[in-house]
């Protein structure tokens, strides 16, 4: 399912992020492609091991560590380091289904990409087009969302990026392996932390229907989460 998950980087964190990105040089997007995506990508990217990628990386990586809704959406396990990108001028990726399995050059690092995420960190009336169409979840002209706002979806979907007729649009992206494989098993955990966390607003912490919603959540979690 389709979480939109607001404010992971205030106004302040955007600025931060962006003085990074709009300082950095940016190299042709098809460097880290795949087979498939190399056919429907144009676009920009940050190089993966350079400076800013890695200094944006970890403020993206903090950021998300701080939000709550994050962490009960995705129940994350693992999270690639974040990727950087820009389209201007046209620039667009087509349809395609990011890779199952990411696997970072020169490390041992490898992970089964469960979900995907855009972070945008360009205001939505800076650029035209570029919506991020998501198939069976949206539908032209695609998702916009404030800077600072994420989108988190299955990565086992079609999705796309339209073209970018005027201005930029700049994003991180990235991959997260959850704890929980399944997605509907996610989305059952997902609704019940919000129904828990509801019910302790409304009756406090201590309450015996508190304590136990809360225990079968922990309970599922145990079930069904790999760690």
């Amino acid at each position: 399912m389709i979480r939109i998950i607001p404010d992971v980087l205030d106004a302040d964190g955007v600025a931060r992020l962006r003085a990074i990105l709009d300082a950095a040089d940016w190299i042709d997007g098809n460097e880290t492609s795949g087979p498939q995506a190399a056919l429907a990508k144009r676009n920009q990217q940050l190089p993966e091991f350079g400076e800013p990628a890695v200094e944006a990386g970890r403020l993206v990586l903090d950021a998300l560590g701080r939000t709550p809704m994050f962490i009960a959406a995705a129940l994350p396990l693992k999270i690639y380091p974040p990727y950087f990108n820009r389209y201007a001028g046209g620039e667009t990726f087509g349809d395609h289904i990011d890779n199952a399995i990411r696997m970072r050059r020169g490390s041992d690092f490898r992970m089964r990409a469960d979900l995907s995420a855009t972070l945008f960190l360009a205001d939505p009336g800076s650029y035209e087009g570029g919506g991020l169409v998501i198939e069976g979840m949206t539908a032209p002209p695609g998702l916009k969302l404030p800077a600072g706002h994420m989108v988190l979806y299955p990565s086992s979907t079609v999705h796309r990026v339209e073209p970018v007729t005027t201005g930029a649009r700049v994003a991180s992206f990235m991959w997260i392996q959850s704890m929980v494989r399944d997605q509907g098993q996610r989305d059952l955990l997902f609704d019940l932390d919000m129904g828990v966390q509801g019910a302790a607003m409304a009756l406090g912490q201590g309450d015996a229907t508190v304590v136990r919603l809360t225990g079968v959540y922990h309970n599922l979690l145990r079930r069904w989460a790999d760690s």
